[in-house]
């Protein structure tokens, strides 16, 4: 069975060797092509390997490359620094013998942390490691929707972006950038347990219902992202961009807390404030 972290490292170089033209890096494009970007036998030229060798590592056969095999490759793919931290953290994790078992424990949101989510007054939630919302406060609703209408199963931040229109429709108007920040924070999460079953059933599905999923995530781009931010069109109140930014939850280095926030004083902090009030009046006439 192919290990999951040599088979994650040979599909980043694969998607890393596609972006590279000959011209690139000094090589006579030749005549017609096959293939977009490279050939395997001249990134590994451009490497000092053997083709054979790094056919292997595209495979994701249990090779055990050295750091000066990684560094040469990288130079040869031009990677950034972002990029060559998770093309070493794959590697040293594929030179490893895959675990019999792995210990996953469920991910919880502890008792103060909803407290505080309450107690904010802008629109707040807490992600999984792989973008599930674990919980959120009613401004979030008044910006969402009501997502205590989803099946659990589905409450994930990528599900939402791309399979529910209603979202993809009336939200983020900055559609595609938006989601490729997402994109790359569940790479970076998948390199640390490329086998695990939410993981796997998440992209699994959306792969199969989503073209633009499987275009974007085939592109490897991988982000540490913990702030960007958003334009939103909510019926009520008319656009609204935002910023976010992530928060780690203390003691616990899986879940973080989403927060989005306005520039004080601006028409954006006055859309929010007053989308917030007609969210808690609209509640407080259905309860």
């Amino acid at each position: 069975m192919t290990h999951p972290y040599a088979r994650e490292l040979g599909e980043f170089l694969r998607a890393r060797r596609s972006r590279l033209r000959p011209e690139d890096v000094g090589l006579e494009p030749g005549g017609r092509r096959k293939v977009a970007g490279l050939r395997r036998e001249e990134l590994a030229l451009l490497a000092g390997l053997s083709t054979d060798y790094y056919q292997r590592m595209e495979q994701g056969r249990e090779l055990r490359p050295s750091d000066q095999v990684l560094a040469a490759l990288a130079d040869a793919l031009g990677l950034d620094d972002e990029e060559c931290r998770h093309f070493f953290a794959l590697a040293g994790a594929a030179r490893r013998p895959a675990p019999a078992t792995v210990h996953r424990p469920p991910e919880r949101v502890p008792a103060n942390t909803r407290r505080l989510l309450d107690a904010m007054n802008v629109p707040a939630l807490v992600l999984g490691r792989h973008l599930d919302l674990l919980a959120w406060n009613q401004a979030t609703e008044a910006l969402f929707g009501d997502l205590g209408s989803y099946p659990s199963d589905r409450l994930n931040l990528l599900m939402l972006m791309f399979d529910d229109e209603q979202v993809r429709e009336s939200g983020c108007r900055d559609w595609e950038h938006q989601a490729q920040q997402y994109i790359g924070m569940m790479r970076a999460s998948v390199a640390t347990d490329p086998a695990h079953p939410r993981a796997a059933a998440i992209i699994g599905e959306l792969s199969i219902r989503s073209a633009d999923f499987r275009r974007l995530w085939a592109l490897h781009d991988v982000s540490s992202t913990t702030s960007g931010a958003g334009t939103f069109h909510v019926p009520e109140v008319g656009q609204i961009t935002l910023d976010w930014d992530t928060y780690p939850l203390p003691g616990n280095p899986g879940p973080v807390m989403l927060v989005f926030t306005a520039e004080p004083g601006s028409a954006d902090a006055d859309r929010l404030r007053l989308l917030a009030s007609l969210h808690a009046t609209r509640t407080r006439k259905n309860n």
